[in-house]
């Protein structure tokens, strides 16, 4: 692949979805808005051009030059919201040729549409969004708050095995499968520990699967119309939701919509009357004991959305799934839907798009503001142009290349026993282009919307895949609750919990606090404050500042301030030197305070006089 060595100039311009540079975020169909163009004040720039693409013609529009001070110029031009979806790029005309801008970046070649900035007519996202800081709950090993509910043998089996209460954190006898290993977690015991969780700043839950099922992660459903029993019942979750009201706080229910359980009597239907209406929910291969499955597990049949009478009855129906539990005396705040790149996927059939678009319009009719989130492991770019969901658990733009970063590149994958591995530090020139490329695929309002994380249920706890390291796990923290986007922790990080033999992410919350790291939780605690209290952070644009080999920094800017992030990974301190950061339009004489430590510092020569920074994050407020 040809390459081109840009000139450093370009790394003055800078644009983003933000207040600063685009004066409606959510515009209405005719609207017309601001688009603006940070760039260094003596460069070889001599005039840029906002490039359009109406009705599928390519448009030009000079800018003009607006505000400048000692460091920056400001290029504006206004912009006719005149198409559901708007996109545009810069060209940049100068001394030393002809550049191009997008939201990938400056570039030599002639760019593609899809990295394009996009502007979303008449969107309209959840508001509530822009406060929120999620809490994910894994209900049986969260809190057990009415034992009389845990299951017993008794309640049902699977094959020759049957299902098993353990005291709290106790080790399990050998042979005892996994699904079946129970601890009597509940939505009682959600409730009483409402008070730690507004202690610690939380206003969002996520609740992995609460509906009945015949496992500990209920990813099995039997029954999309009532809550587990060995949870509470339907009459907990109403309890529940009471509760969150009192303190303001809002809750996501994990629906399963790709496959059901086995013993799901809509497939026991199917299996038992080749004449039966559900016939058509499932895809047999040889009637009735071979089927299609999620990756092959025959617990799992998959369901078949070439079904109109399904579509019907998960989101289309007044009383569909999907609708019910947005309604009260439920009122869930949105859902989080399992395995939401593979819904509508089959072989030949590939209506997932249509699926997710369905859902969509069921969930915003019944609930305008409900969150509508995906799983998703990949690139879900083209499910989130503001047609499907408002966001996705973004592994791939955040959570894998931050991981890579940390620890090397580490990757696994279904149908393989081993991982793909290198022993050499992934570069962190490849995380930033990484995450850049996923920003730059959506529509910055959508981009606001993804869920961030570090670990969950599926996955290694981030304290684990750090090996322990208190100062890298602190460093992805920072990274994630103040890049852009919905931060989500994991029942227990606060508090240091790593992964255990038998159980990996899964295992018992830890309530005896004399066990828990009470700095690390404090250090949550003040995040989350930020996070919540913090307009920047909130809605503020991204701009990459540095990249060295073990560290870069970015800030988050808007209308309110600046915020800067500087992040280190070596276990050698990065030596003390100036951090560049005049190419962000900062002025001499800008002042910042570490939030934590309390240390300024003060901008001197287009730059931060950087001490030695040791491994992890510092975050930089800036101070007027």
């Amino acid at each position: 692949m040809t390459s081109f060595n840009l000139p450093l100039w370009l790394q003055t311009v800078h644009h983003d979805g933000s207040a600063i540079y685009v004066s409606k975020l959510y515009p209405r169909l005719g609207d017309t808005v601001r688009v603006r163009l940070r760039v260094g004040k003596n460069t070889a720039l001599k005039r840029p051009y906002l490039r359009t693409f109406p009705d599928g013609e390519q448009a030009f529009t000079a800018m003009k030059l607006g505000a400048e001070d000692t460091v920056v110029r400001w290029w504006e031009a206004d912009l006719l919201v005149n198409q559901p979806t708007v996109h545009y790029r810069f060209i940049l005309e100068a001394e030393d040729g002809v550049w191009f801008y997008t939201a990938a970046g400056p570039t030599a070649q002639l760019p593609l549409d899809y990295t394009d900035f996009r502007i979303l007519a008449d969107y309209n996202p959840p508001g509530w969004l822009e406060t929120a800081v999620f809490y994910q709950i894994f209900p049986d090993r969260f809190a057990n708050g009415n034992p009389d509910t845990n299951p017993q043998p008794g309640d049902f089996a699977q094959h020759t095995h049957r299902p098993q209460t353990y005291l709290w954190g106790q080790p399990v006898r050998e042979g005892q499968p996994f699904p079946l290993i129970f601890y009597g977690g509940d939505l009682p015991g959600i409730i009483k520990k409402l008070d730690y969780l507004q202690k610690l700043g939380i206003n969002a839950l996520y609740l992995n699967p609460i509906f009945t099922a015949y496992s500990n992660h209920k990813y099995d459903v039997t029954d999309y119309d009532h809550v587990d029993p060995h949870l509470g019942g339907d009459a907990a979750l109403i309890a529940l939701r009471q509760m969150l009201d009192e303190r303001r706080m809002r809750y996501l229910l994990d629906i399963v919509p790709n496959h059901c359980g086995y013993w799901h009597p809509w497939f026991q239907k199917a299996r038992a009357n080749i004449n039966a209406a559900e016939l058509d929910f499932f895809t047999f291969t040889d009637y009735p004991d071979k089927y299609h499955s999620w990756l092959g597990v025959k617990t799992l049949p998959k369901l078949d959305y070439r079904s109109q009478e399904l579509r019907r009855r998960i989101y289309e129906s007044g009383d569909a799934v999907f609708r019910r539990w947005l309604r009260y005396p439920f009122a869930a705040d949105g859902w989080r839907v399992d395995v939401a790149n593979m819904l509508g996927r089959q072989g030949a059939t590939q209506i997932g798009e249509e699926i997710a678009r369905g859902i969509r319009q069921a969930v915003k009719e019944t609930r305008p503001d409900a969150y509508l989130m995906g799983e998703n492991f990949f690139d879900a770019s083209a499910q989130l142009q503001g047609d499907q969901w408002d966001g996705v658990m973004n592994y791939s733009g955040l959570t894998l290349p931050l991981w890579h970063w940390l620890r090397g590149f580490d990757q696994g994958a279904h149908g393989i026993s081993w991982h793909i591995q290198s022993s050499q530090p992934w570069p962190t020139a490849a995380l930033v282009s990484t995450c850049q490329r996923h920003l730059a695929s959506i529509p910055w309002a959508v981009a606001l919307q993804q869920y961030n994380l570090l670990d969950s249920h599926d996955v290694p706890r981030i304290r684990t895949t750090v090996n322990g390291n208190d100062a890298l796990h602190r460093l992805a923290v920072v990274v994630q609750f103040t890049y852009p986007g919905v931060p989500g922790l994991y029942y227990g990080d606060e508090i240091g919990m790593m992964d255990e033999d038998g159980f990996e992410s899964r295992g018992c919350m830890i309530w005896d606090e004399a066990r828990w790291d009470h700095d690390l939780l404090d250090f949550y605690r003040r995040l989350i404050k930020l996070r919540k209290e913090s307009p920047v952070l909130a809605r503020g644009g991204l701009q990459m500042l540095v990249v060295e080999r073990d560290t870069f920094a970015y800030q988050r800017e808007g209308e309110d301030g600046r915020i800067l992030v500087i992040a280190h990974r070596g276990e050698t301190p990065r030596r003390a030197a100036p951090l560049p950061v005049v190419h962000g339009g900062i002025l001499d004489g800008a002042r910042f305070m570490e939030y934590f430590s309390g240390q300024e510092m003060v901008v001197i020569h287009g730059s931060l006089p950087l001490s030695d920074h040791a491994q992890g994050a510092t975050l930089w407020l800036e101070t007027r």
